[in-house]
């Protein structure tokens, strides 16, 4: 049943678009990186070399594949269609060049990054439009709804916080409140937008992947219920400059985060797989990742070192939670959506590829162990401000992504 969903439900160029065009943008933000990163080794975070690498990881890498994910996804997930398929490939065309023009500028020229960022946002609204009329066709909303809507709403926010900055950044106006939106939007961005996409869709791809059944989904509540109330209360804190709502905010996503943790745990003890495939794991390490930083987010609250570790644990929060999740499920997802297209319609009537043989599976401990290890190097590089550390790692994870993605595209051609 799932095969024929993901398969007959939307056209397969259309994700294949988004998937492809981010894994060009992962690359393009690690050479950016490579060349201009050792600004963040100095503390510097707030400098358009870093600001372009970001949004070229964040929204041209993980935004894109997360759209792309989503054109083939909400439909199984939801049992519903994409509401317009050719619509969809107008917004991606629109996101791309919205996308490119808008982390160029910000690496360029950040003043005149106002415009090429109204492109991003229509396509980032076109994206909304297209969910919000998909998800309004859906028969009875679920506690997926709730994440992935939740998600969606986080991410609007983002971008107009984004704008607002940009908008401050061209008139010299808005000084006094330049932090708190420049936290926000980052705050929204990474735990609100990702985080709540990745818990939600999580809830669908962890026991798909692993054959799980006959458990409970009322946890689920408990972890969207903490979660979303630690966003909300961190939002207030970081505008009232409260350092007790700030705790509580972190806390309660702390408390989110391990319910999460505790549920998928939960969930994966009602498997029947008794061996779960190697992409899949490290997606589940992810979570585990996800967990230590939130509790040593929370811990530095206390502490006089936090404008110390703030950028490196935010570093390590994008990449061992958020890009480690992603990719882990990337390699599970493209083989099978492209074996699906391909192949579903042949089985039975001549012989076929086994998703295994779909992508070089021996490559994959290697790859993520290596990326795992250099990311770990790169943070303690950005914790010590230790610039030959920050160099030697940064160019394993470039040269690890690369691979990544030379893998990934490679399935097309099984």
């Amino acid at each position: 049943m799932i095969q024929q969903n993901l398969s007959s439900e939307t056209n397969i160029k259309l994700p294949f678009s988004f998937i492809f065009f981010s894994l060009l943008a992962l690359i393009i933000s690690q050479i950016i990186l490579l060349g201009d990163g050792k600004l963040m080794v100095q503390g510097s975070f707030e400098n358009p070399a870093i600001w372009s690498a970001a949004h070229f990881l964040i929204l041209g890498w993980a935004l894109m594949i997360a759209m792309g994910a989503m054109y083939q996804l909400v439909p199984v997930a939801f049992l519903t269609k994409i509401w317009n398929e050719r619509f969809g490939f107008v917004q991606f065309f629109t996101m791309a060049i919205g996308v490119i023009s808008f982390a160029a500028m910000l690496y360029w020229s950040p003043q005149k990054a106002f415009i090429p960022g109204i492109i991003a946002l229509i396509g980032i609204l076109m994206f909304l439009l297209q969910m919000f009329m998909t998800l309004k066709k859906q028969a009875k909303p679920t506690i997926l709804t709730a994440f992935v809507g939740s998600a969606l709403v986080s991410l609007l926010v983002t971008i107009f916080l984004g704008l607002n900055l940009i908008y401050f950044f061209k008139t010299g106006m808005g000084g006094e409140s330049h932090e708190a939106i420049f936290k926000s939007h980052m705050l929204m961005g990474i735990t609100g937008w990702f985080t709540l996409l990745i818990f939600g869709f999580s809830y669908k791809m962890v026991p798909m992947f692993s054959l799980s059944h006959g458990f409970s989904m009322i946890q689920a509540r408990y972890v969207y219920g903490f979660y979303v109330s630690g966003l909300l209360v961190t939002l207030a804190a970081l505008f009232s400059g409260s350092p007790i709502l700030l705790k509580l905010g972190f806390f309660l996503m702390l408390l989110g985060f391990t319910t999460f943790s505790w549920h998928v745990k939960i969930i994966l003890k009602k498997r029947l797989k008794k061996k779960l495939d190697k992409p899949f794991r490290f997606s589940i390490a992810a979570i585990g990742f996800g967990n230590v930083i939130h509790l040593l987010a929370f811990l530095l609250l206390w502490t006089n070192y936090v404008s110390d570790f703030l950028g490196p644990l935010i570093y390590a929060y994008l990449m061992l939670w958020i890009v480690l999740s992603i990719l882990g499920y990337l390699y599970k997802i493209v083989p099978f959506l492209w074996w699906t297209h391909k192949y579903s319609s042949n089985i039975g009537k001549k012989s076929v590829p086994t998703l295994k043989e779909m992508i070089n599976e021996k490559t994959i401990l290697p790859l993520f162990g290596v990326f795992i290890g250099s990311a770990i190097l790169v943070f303690f590089a950005l914790s010590l401000k230790l610039s030959l550390l920050f160099t030697i790692g940064q160019i394993i994870i470039a040269v690890v992504f690369i691979t990544m993605a030379l893998n990934i595209i490679s399935v097309i051609k099984k």
